[in-house]
């Protein structure tokens, strides 16, 4: 493996590590979300399962990244999850956007 994946795999697996567990610590403060978004994480949250179990698939997932064992499966759990962000950016926090890009072209170079 080279030192860009290598480097790419870590930084991957250390962002979905540490936002997964941020979901349920909340050691790092989030913005406040457009009245937009608002309104989508909270039809979101009214579920009560959605985000403890999002949550929980990015921080393994992370963790799987970060060991190396199983990336293709990691890769294949967080590629939905990581269009999503993309999508939520794109449509409802324009502010975001360059992390949804980001997040995107990690998740498809380490799958190529």
């Amino acid at each position: 493996m080279n030192k860009l994946s290598m480097g790419a795999r870590i930084l991957f697996g250390l962002m979905f590590t540490v936002f997964g567990l941020n979901g349920f610590f909340m050691f790092l403060p989030m913005p406040a979300p457009s009245p937009e978004a608002g309104a989508f994480f909270g039809a979101l949250a009214a579920t009560k399962y959605f985000f403890p179990v999002l949550k929980t698939i990015e921080t393994c997932s992370g963790l799987l990244l970060l060991s190396g064992y199983f990336v293709p499966l990691a890769l294949t759990i967080l590629a939905p999850i990581t269009i999503n962000i993309f999508l939520f950016h794109a449509f409802l926090d324009r502010g975001g956007l360059m992390v949804g890009v980001v997040v995107v072209i990690l998740n498809a170079y380490l799958a190529y």
